[in-house]
């Protein structure tokens, strides 16, 4: 047994010959590179939906929020915020909300024992936020001028409140607000960089004042779209803008930044995973060592046997390197 072909056949015959030890010889190394495999694969992919998501939604968005310090308990936003934002050369459109606290929402005026500890968001807006968010609706319309105009309670739902309530696209129903009926002109789609939306509910401005404000609605926080690559500059200059020189006074976020954070998360998880699967070969490895050794000197009568009929130490240590 001189060639190699013949170390081959006898060192795969000594692996069939025990099954089962190579079967469990051979499953930390597997599952060591399977899990590094699966890891590359979902770096990969997370990089690609990342990259995908990104493109879709835009990196030029941008909140702006009154900071706590910003008129006390409340902290509000000039009235004139938006027409203040626009001043700045990068931005191209704005919309102001204002979060109303305390205002139980339910489906029918019978569950609203059932939701008063269901918090559900509720913002007066203006007219641009569909337009500033890029974000459609399954149904129905935004608030428009002429609800203002007219008094009309309308109310737009998220697409995740619509599901919560069991609305239907195209249903004409009511909500009520702290026990005053709004009717649901539209369900807004879901907004994924700013996932609180899906199950808010969004009045006007005026409505916002009727209702539930004692005095005029002052926004507190403000969604800018600016032109893509000045996002930063945009930030610092909307909040020397908005509070008339004073940047300690509001608080800015690039709302992208908030999905890079998330891909980071995930490409932390999957080193940890890809580690895991190395110690799993490296285990696997001094396994396999480890057996081959024990299984030298079982195999000592064979080896002597071997040595009697003339092979050398080489060749009867190359089968043992193969079976490994």
């Amino acid at each position: 047994m001189s060639t190699f072909k013949d170390l081959l056949r006898v060192a795969f015959n000594g692996l069939f010959a025990r099954k089962v030890r190579t079967l469990l010889l051979l499953l930390g190394p597997m599952i060591g590179v399977a899990a590094i495999i699966a890891s590359v694969g979902l770096t990969d992919s997370a990089k690609g939906d990342l990259k995908a998501k990104v493109n879709k939604l835009g990196t030029n968005l941008i909140e702006a929020a009154a900071s706590s310090s910003f008129g006390g308990q409340d902290p509000t936003l000039p009235q004139d915020a938006v027409e203040r934002a626009l001043t700045v050369t990068t931005v191209e459109k704005v919309s102001a909300v204002v979060e109303l606290a305390n205002i139980v929402v339910s489906p029918y005026e019978e569950a609203s024992d059932v939701f008063e500890t269901v918090p559900i968001p509720v913002l007066g807006t203006d007219l641009n936020l569909p337009d500033v968010l890029e974000v459609d609706l399954v149904s129905g319309r935004w608030i428009s001028d002429f609800d203002a105009q007219k008094g009309a309670r309308s109310a737009v739902i998220g697409v995740g409140l619509a599901q919560e309530f069991k609305f239907l696209p195209g249903e004409i129903r009511t909500i009520e607000l702290r026990g005053i009926p709004y009717a649901v002109v539209g369900i807004l789609d879901s907004v994924e960089l700013e996932p609180g939306f899906d199950n808010a509910v969004f009045i006007s401005f005026h409505s916002a004042e009727i209702d539930f404000l004692d005095d005029d609605a002052e926004p507190n926080k403000m969604y800018v779209r600016c032109v893509e690559g000045t996002e930063k500059e945009s930030a610092d200059a909307l909040r020397l803008a908005v509070n008339l020189g004073g940047p300690q006074e509001i608080t800015t976020e690039i709302k992208s930044e908030a999905l890079e954070l998330a891909a980071q998360s995930d490409r932390q998880l999957q080193l940890i995973v890809i580690s895991m699967g190395l110690l799993a070969i490296i285990v696997g490895g001094l396994g396999i060592a480890n057996v081959m050794s024990i299984s030298v000197i079982q195999r000592s009568a064979e080896i002597g046997i071997r040595r009697a009929l003339g092979h050398t130490r080489q060749i009867i240590a190359i089968q043992f390197l193969l079976e490994a």
